[in-house]
């Protein structure tokens, strides 16, 4: 379980102090998919950054599994599984030595990271791939490696940013498959998308972010019915334009 209590984060500017994320709190629950969802600067991967602790909240805090994350870093890092904004891969390193080298950066045995791997890649449908060199990977087949690295220590809470983000058809349906699999699991899974229909499909629960603040969160169906839309893309466009009105 993930929860963010009261987060806040700003930045200075030419043009003066910029708060990213202001009072941002909610709760993702294990065996479920929490999809945060917002506009373009909305602060959904500052928030993402802090909950996975690359930044630290000005004010707030992120608990992971009941660790502060603030007071324990290197054990909440443990427990977490992250594919973040920037995932780029060692491209002189095959697939597999990628996975491998995060593996013993985890402490885990060489058999250990074996069985992870063969696993993780029969989830993924890496085996074509899993011993070639990176360099030249397509979009996908880096984002794959990039997720099986992010797991090979078996976490209980994976938080990923935007995984399904200029990936084909096809591989985006297996990555939907994959999430719906670590949900079963019985893992926290967090992510973000700019995909209405993906969010629908997948998400347990919606937090939406806009100026830094949530707006609204629930169910799907929740958030068509506060705003009385069928589509949920119609509700967020709603839900948004009726914050842009009340900060104007």
């Amino acid at each position: 379980m993930i929860v963010a209590q009261d987060l806040h984060k700003s930045f200075k500017t030419k043009t003066g102090l910029v708060n990213a994320v202001d009072a941002v709190s909610f709760q993702a629950n294990d065996g479920q998919i929490t999809g945060l969802l917002g506009p373009n600067g909305a602060g959904k991967t500052t928030t993402m950054r802090m909950l996975y602790t690359l930044m630290k909240p000005d004010r707030g805090q992120v608990l992971v599994d009941g660790v502060d994350a603030g007071e324990q870093p290197v054990t909440v890092r443990r427990s977490l599984g992250v594919l973040p904004d920037a995932r780029g891969v060692y491209k002189r390193l095959t697939a597999r030595e990628n996975i491998a080298y995060f593996g013993e950066l985890h402490g885990l045995s060489r058999e250990q990271i074996s069985a992870r791997t063969q696993a993780l890649s029969q989830a993924l449908d890496m085996d074509d791939i899993l011993d070639r060199q990176t360099e030249g990977f397509s979009q996908g087949q880096r984002t794959k490696t990039a997720i099986a690295r992010a797991l090979i220590h078996d976490p209980r809470n994976v938080i990923l940013d935007e995984p399904t983000n200029g990936l084909d058809v096809m591989t985006t349906r297996a990555m939907r498959g994959f999430l719906r699999q670590l949900r079963d699991e019985g893992r926290c899974v967090i992510f973000s998308s700019h995909i209405m229909q993906e969010v629908a499909a997948l998400c347990d629960r919606i937090v939406v972010i806009a100026k830094g603040r949530v707006v609204a969160a629930g169910t799907a169906d929740d958030l068509r019915a506060q705003v009385g839309e069928d589509n949920l893309e119609e509700a967020f466009v709603k839900i948004i334009g009726s914050e842009e009105g009340l900060q104007a």
